[in-house]
């Protein structure tokens, strides 16, 4: 798989027999549905994000991404309450993307994103 942001490979990173992937170039994640709320909920977790949070920013203006897995166009999720926490899901996969220091965002500020994902789809 490539990073739908830079294009750079992935690499497959580990916490605590949780597999994710990590691009080799922006340093942005990916995850299977449902890998980021078991990560969140995981002490020192937010290792796997060792990325630049600059980086991340600049990457986060890239919107019009497809999905690593399938392809499909993938929708911007953000917390209303916390706008700096934006990251993308594919609504086929429902995989998530967050770029460089996204997840370590999104661990230490509480997004419910089952929350965010049922007001979006229902």
């Amino acid at each position: 798989m490539k990073c739908p942001k830079c294009e750079a490979p992935f690499e497959q990173v580990e916490f605590e027999g949780i597999e994710v992937d990590r691009c080799t170039g922006c340093h942005g994640l990916w995850f299977d549905v449902g890998k980021e709320e078991m990560l969140r909920r995981l002490d020192g977790a937010e290792a796997i994000d060792d990325g630049d949070p600059w980086t991340g920013r600049l990457h986060d203006s890239l919107t019009r991404i497809h999905c690593p897995r399938d392809g499909t166009a993938m929708v911007v999720l953000g917390d209303i309450d916390q706008p700096h926490i934006r990251f993308e899901v594919c609504p086929q996969c429902m995989g998530a993307y967050f770029d460089a220091g996204e997840f370590r965002d999104f661990k230490a500020e509480g997004v419910n994103l089952a929350k965010l994902l049922e007001n979006i789809w229902r």
